[in-house]
């Protein structure tokens, strides 16, 4: 029954996002009465703040089995940019999103969200070294890898307002050659 209901908290994100989910909503959506979504989350705030944490993990377990699907060679640091580029188009990516912007005024929710999303991040930028075979130890490395994750989430952000696909697909294009070019010369 949790599960039912941080997992409707998620669809409500994307869909109505944060003002337009309550807890109606997500206990009508989820299939469970008013009193047992009360029971295990009293408030909308407890109830977004374990999706928080719900989202945390589906976040990870999704790059993870995406990574092990990536495949070696010439075309991988292309082929882990689009992982990244699907990953912050994707619903979950949506979904976090409302609750970045949410928690900028609301205290509860930043203490929440704040955390979480610093955790993500460096779980992320750590995954990214490994994926790309990267060394953070050659000056210049680090930095690029950051604005790799800064890219991809920005064009994420720009496809919440359109499909930015094909734009997107030759951005991503040409800074896989900037990445293989200084990977290349720092081997």
């Amino acid at each position: 029954m949790r599960a039912r209901l941080l997992e409707a908290t998620v669809e409500c994100l994307v869909e109505r996002g944060f003002a337009g989910t309550s807890t109606t909503l997500v206990s009508e959506r989820a299939g469970v009465s008013r009193g047992a979504q009360l029971h295990h989350f009293p408030t909308k705030n407890d109830l977004v703040v374990a999706a928080v944490e719900h989202l945390t993990e589906k976040r990870a377990a999704e790059l993870a089995t995406a990574a092990a699907a990536l495949p070696t060679g010439r075309r991988r640091t292309r082929a882990v940019l689009q992982m990244l580029g699907d990953h912050f188009t994707g619903p979950v990516f949506t979904a976090a999103l409302e609750l970045w912007v949410a928690a900028r005024t609301d205290e509860a929710l930043m203490n929440a969200v704040g955390p979480l999303e610093q955790r993500v991040g460096r779980e992320t930028h750590r995954m990214t070294v490994e994926l790309l075979g990267a060394d953070e130890a050659v000056p210049g490395t680090r930095e690029l890898v950051q604005a790799t994750l800064d890219l991809v989430r920005g064009l994420g952000l720009a496809n919440t307002i359109t499909d930015d696909a094909r734009r997107r697909g030759r951005i991503l294009d040409r800074w896989a050659d900037v990445l293989d070019q200084h990977l290349k010369e720092t081997a």
